[in-house]
């Protein structure tokens, strides 16, 4: 009887055209089904497809996800505080108006973050300078920094300051953005001026 019927089946092309398609979708399935388990599997091991988003410099791997960060925050207090300490703030007052001077169209940014700034296809470089700041910088009419000032006041080179001097310093140079340092007790605003004269071209 089964003999019958295979030899039926072998002598219809049709037939043997739709046996054919029928074993090729379900080893299709079965593939698939067992690919699929066994990304589950591997999903319920611990291991994610996609591509690893690496904590920021200074962030805590433990508040990765924003859900954690908003319980985070609504369990904190804040308040607000200056952004600029005293010897900063008149340094930020004499170099905008010297700068508004020379060309209005530039403007001076206080606490800029580099990441804001510069961009890298280097995922671990760019990460190592995110979060790094600059106490001033000049931007053109074109909203591109263009030069960055560091405040050098007193306590300025306490700790590991000369290595983070060093790393934004290298970016800077690399992306052709110049950088000075400002040192206190030479920040009266006629030196100021002299400095926004060298770096700002006139209107």
């Amino acid at each position: 009887m089964v003999e019958e019927l295979f030899s039926k089946v072998l002598s219809n092309p049709l037939l043997v055209f739709l046996f054919v398609v029928v074993a090729v979708v379900f080893v299709a399935k079965e593939i698939s089904g067992g690919g699929k388990k066994r990304y589950y599997r591997k999903r319920r091991g611990g291991y994610r497809p996609e591509q690893k988003v690496m904590p920021q410099a200074g962030e805590d791997p433990a508040l990765a996800s924003a859900a954690d960060q908003l319980r985070t925050v609504m369990g904190a207090d804040f308040k607000s505080r200056a952004l600029l300490n005293r010897p900063e703030a008149a340094v930020f007052k004499a170099l905008d108006e010297a700068v508004i001077a020379r060309n209005p169209k530039w403007q001076v940014m206080a606490q800029v973050s580099l990441g804001e700034f510069l961009s890298s296809p280097n995922r671990s470089a760019y990460f190592a300078v995110n979060s790094k700041r600059v106490d001033f910088a000049l931007m053109d009419e074109k909203c591109c920094v263009r030069h960055a000032l560091e405040y050098q006041g007193n306590g300025h080179h306490q700790g590991n300051a000369a290595a983070r001097d060093a790393v934004k310093k290298e970016a800077l140079r690399k992306a052709g953005i110049g950088y000075h340092e400002v040192v206190a007790g030479h920040t009266t605003p006629s030196e100021l001026r002299a400095l926004v004269e060298k770096l700002v071209p006139g209107e």
